[in-house]
């Protein structure tokens, strides 16, 4: 269990730090899953699953747009599974 500061922020724990693989500097986003549960990951880790959800997507820039759209909806209805 972790506080709230003042100011909004707290420590992340050294277990889940060292298990994320999370170090000083490092950038991590707070994202919602279609189920509604808040998930912390890594940019990397975020970045890397919708690499991995848009890998078929071989197209024109604007299908590539929709194609972003459908892998980046793929990548948050995965983060709840």
């Amino acid at each position: 269990m972790v506080s709230v500061t003042k100011k909004y922020q707290v420590t992340i724990p050294k277990e889940v730090r060292e298990d994320m693989g999370i170090h000083s500097g490092d950038q991590v986003v707070f994202v919602k899953n279609e189920k509604g549960d808040w998930i912390l990951m890594t940019v990397k880790e975020l970045t890397d699953k919708m690499v991995k959800a848009s890998e078929d997507i071989d197209e024109t820039i604007k299908e590539s747009r929709e194609g972003f759209k459908r892998g980046t909806s793929r990548t948050l209805k995965s983060l709840g599974d």
